[in-house]
């Protein structure tokens, strides 16, 4: 009997099967295919694979040093241990980004996977959790499917003149007659679409797909503010749904919605929109039997005007339900009257799986107060401002009555109407635009409106926030959280913002100052995977230029720091997620942008040349006077210049490396010759000295730039005087050159100009300028925020172990701040570091390092007591009132004095 129970007990531990008595002390979590979890659509044919190992509770020193990794071609295969498609066990420390080297992947398949691990002692893992991840199309040839559109609907856009234009709906039924093994759908609506499966709204996706730079249109070369049509590539993006679950034996019926989104934003000014709505793709059903059929849009697809009788990114939307087509999207519909859809010409860009978060609807917020200003007239109030729409429920009323929402806002919003059908418990929200507001009022509603009749949707790419910051100065607090607002509400279609309700345009300059913090908070390494591509996509092919916004769009106004965007943001996302192949992706595209900033250079200094103003732009928006073009433009051609050379010796491209590394110090020798004033001791103040001291200045010259900075400082009340480029540089660069306390001088006023005087007047987003004029969301001046995180609470990374492979531990504490902490999901896990003043000059710290990064600790104090494991700390050393010493993985609490 003992030798049966052995055995049973012997096969569970060899099986590595739910029964492992000796599972090691980590377990691999948070799958991810490419950034994604369980991705409907990949395109890359050798997608790279990453998981966060969770250690057991309150153990220190944990490490993987092996993996075995299994894919499989069905869930059921993988959980019976054979891994058909691919298999491999590596000594290896490594949990991201492995690439998949197995078989050959196929088209429009799913692949599960799951990974075990081994830990220092040579335990095993349970297995993790199953993912899965879903090949798009990679051959044109798998493409069975054609453009099409509605028949009342030319191929050209609609140029808006007050007439009202009827989203189109498409539907086509289908049998089935055999057992189904899967069936997804593979394919794309321009500019939105929402698609239903026998009456079931498909995905949770709003506003889908997500932006990009669809194809050539007229106008663009003599626009207000032009480019020239020489993008270097053209995309259209395509999306994956599984739909297993919603097909039955017997007859089915799929329906899409159709709206403009940005491919028919209609306007009326220049250029031309890329042209009216058009529906493309394919079901794919695979049989139980090996057999397969395609369901594909082509002209026998039936259409007609849906209830959404107008609808525009900057028009609004107008919903009449008296028009529905109730039960359109589920078979046995009699659609006798709806007219075949006609052909289409399709875009001039090329299909692309999407690879960056659809919007979904992300946070539900209640009414906090609901004023009646008269019969059926309401004010509906919400504790912050959001970028979404108001999900009207229970309406009762007569058929026809209309309600208009009116979203209260100081930039130009859309109307919002719905018309009622008279069927009772009506509900309504928008489809195809969204709207911004913290306050609405809605007139025609009718009866009494309660809390239980409206509800605000903050809409926005799913990005989770990830990162907390939280200190003892509720004004900190209240800033950090306004601009973290600001962020999402400005993300949609995987493109950041300049601002959620006026334009609505990828402003790259915006994206490059403020992507540090962004990625602080969020988690956001798909989100700019996918628009650092559509960058890179929309550099001039010829002459390495980079528009102020991409996906370009008119209006779009900028300047040399809003190309920079090419080469900072891949260098900020290498050092945030350690990812060597973005730097390996955009090299090139680096090395062509620095050619075309020196057809700006002369001497080393980077001159206005452009002769339209809005291509010239340097510093904006500070509350005084504007800095020198040339010294805003010659730092960021040092800068850009600089992480070229950084990302070649990376790469391993020595020759290039020290060229540029040359050429950096070239254009640093010319920037301080031509901006330092000898006699002043200064590169002058609203930031020049602060963009010369993130520089670096010359030895002999540091001790009275900073005398210098500090005086404009004092001479401004203790503010800053920064647009945002220098705002982004401001508190960090004081902090490192030994004034902290003049950082948080400035960071805790409530007066103008500062962050406090917005918050001070009633904002719960960040705003564009420090007065208050414009737009009141923008996210832009957020880039001078990671000073909470990095300086504050004390977290950064080491770009020489990028993606927190080795974290940096070294809060520099303000006198007036008596405790801070900051936590963040790191690609490797949860890592925190949180600080309290204890008392008798000790500050007692807690210190959370994840499985597989290491913590430098620079602590403020002359001794540093650590409560357990205290053995593990390495090369101890007290030195200029900081204790120095290295850690590994484990949660620390640590008592400094």
């Amino acid at each position: 009997m003992l030798k049966k129970i052995f055995s049973i007990f012997t096969f569970a531990m060899l099986a590595g099967g739910v029964l492992q008595a000796f599972a090691g002390d980590i377990t691999p979590t948070k799958l991810r295919c490419e950034y994604q979890q369980n991705p409907g659509q990949v395109d890359v044919t050798s997608p790279r694979l990453s998981w966060v190992n969770s250690p057991k509770s309150g153990k220190q020193n944990i490490k993987q040093t092996s993996y075995e990794l299994c894919v499989s071609s069905s869930k059921e295969l993988l959980e019976q241990g054979k891994a058909d498609v691919w298999t491999v066990k590596m000594n290896d420390a490594n949990s991201l980004l492995i690439p998949y080297m197995g078989k050959k992947l196929e088209s429009g398949k799913t692949y599960y996977w799951r990974v075990r691990v081994w830990d220092q002692d040579n335990k095993e893992s349970k297995w993790s959790e199953t993912a899965h991840w879903t090949m798009g199309m990679l051959n044109a040839s798998d493409w069975k499917c054609q453009w099409i559109g509605a028949p009342w609907q030319g191929e050209k856009a609609i140029k808006y003149s007050g007439q009202k234009f009827p989203a189109p709906l498409f539907r086509k039924e289908f049998d089935v007659n055999k057992p189904i093994k899967s069936a997804k759908f593979f394919g794309t609506g321009l500019g939105y679409f929402e698609m239903y499966c026998n009456g079931s709204k498909v995905s949770d996706d709003v506003l889908a797909p997500n932006q990009a730079n669809w194809g050539k249109r007229p106008g663009i070369e003599t626009a207000s503010i032009a480019v020239q049509d020489n993008f270097t590539d053209y995309r259209v993006l395509y999306l994956g749904y599984d739909i297993t679950s919603l097909l039955k034996q017997g007859k089915n019926a799929v329906g899409v919605a159709l709206g403009n989104g940005f491919y028919d934003p209609i306007n009326s000014g220049s250029p031309e929109p890329y042209g009216s709505p058009r529906l493309y793709g394919q079901i794919v059903i695979e049989y139980a039997d090996g057999t397969s059929d395609v369901i594909a849009t082509d002209t026998s697809w039936k259409a007609a005007k849906s209830a959404i009788v107008e609808d525009g990114i900057y028009v609004g939307e107008v919903y009449d339900a008296r028009l529905e087509h109730d039960g359109w999207a589920t078979a046995g519909y009699n659609d006798s009257s709806w007219q075949n859809a006609v052909a289409r010409k399709a875009p001039y860009g090329h299909l692309v799986a999407q690879s960056g978060p659809a919007d979904r609807v992300t946070e539900t917020f209640k009414p906090i107060k609901i004023e009646k200003l008269g019969d059926g007239h309401f004010k509906v109030s919400f504790p912050v401002e959001i970028a979404g729409w108001a999900h009207l429920k229970k309406i009762n009323g007569a058929k026809g009555d209309t309600i208009d929402i009116k979203y209260i806002c100081e930039s130009r919003l859309g109307i919002n109407k719905y018309v009622l059908s008279g069927k009772g418990n009506e509900n309504y929200r928008t489809h195809f635009s969204w709207f911004v507001f913290s306050q609405l009022e809605v007139k025609g509603w009718p009866g009494e409106m309660t809390a239980e009749n409206i509800t605000a949707e903050a809409v926005n790419s799913n990005v989770p926030v990830s990162g907390k910051f939280e200190c003892s100065n509720d004004l900190f607090n209240k800033i950090n959280n306004a601009y973290v607002r600001s962020q999402l509400d400005n993300m949609h279609g995987s493109i950041a913002s300049d601002c959620p309700h006026r334009e609505r345009l990828a402003y790259t300059g915006d994206g490059e100052v403020a992507c540090p913090a962004a990625m602080a908070n969020l988690d956001a390494a798909s989100f700019y995977n996918q628009w650092i591509a559509e960058i890179r996509a929309s550099q001039n092919k010829t002459t390495g230029f980079v528009p102020n916004a991409a996906p370009w769009e008119p209006g779009a106004g900028g300047g040399v720091p809003w190309g920079a965007a090419m080469n900072i943001m891949p260098w900020e996302f290498y050092k945030y997620y350690g990812d060597k192949k973005m730097l390996a992706d955009n090299y090139d595209a680096m090395k062509h942008h620095i050619s075309y900033m020196q057809t700006w250079v002369k001497d080393n200094i980077m001159e206005k040349c452009d002769p339209q103003y809005w291509q010239t732009l340097g510093e904006w928006v500070p509350p005084y006077e504007l800095l020198s073009r040339p010294l805003v433009h010659t730092w960021y051609y040092w800068y850009c210049t600089e992480i070229t050379a950084k990302t070649a010796k990376i790469l391993g491209k020595t020759e290039e490396a020290n060229k540029y590394f040359r050429l950096a110090e070239d254009i640093k020798a010319a920037f301080h010759k031509k901006f330092y004033d000898e006699k002043a001791g200064s590169y002058g103040a609203y930031g020049g000295n602060i963009f010369a001291l993130a520089m670096g200045v010359p030895a002999n010259q540091e001790a009275r730039v900073k005398a210098a900075l500090k005086k404009d400082i004092a001479a401004n009340g203790g503010h800053l005087d920064t647009g945002i480029y220098g705002t982004s540089l401001f508190f960090q660069t004081l902090a490192k050159y030994g004034m902290n306390e003049v950082a948080y001088e400035a960071m805790n006023k409530t007066d103008f100009p500062s962050f406090g005087n917005w918050i001070a007047r009633g904002a719960t987003v960040t705003w564009e300028q420090w007065d208050g004029n414009y737009s009141r969301n923008h996210p832009m001046f957020g880039g001078g925020l990671v000073w909470f995180y990095r300086q504050v609470a004390g977290l950064s990374y080491d770009e020489n172990a990028p993606g927190f492979k080795e974290m940096v531990v070294a809060p520099i504490i303000p006198e007036k701040l008596n405790s801070a902490s900051y936590g963040y999901e790191t690609p490797f896990g949860f890592a925190k570091v949180g600080w309290k003043r204890a008392g008798n000059g000790k500050i007692d710290f807690e210190v959370t390092i994840p499985v597989g990064s290491t913590a430098k600790l620079s602590l403020p104090g002359s001794t540093a007591e650590i409560k357990k494991g205290s053995k593990l700390a390495t090369d101890m050393k007290a030195e200029g009132g900081k204790v120095s010493f290295t850690l590994p993985q484990g949660t620390y609490e640590i008592t400094t004095k």
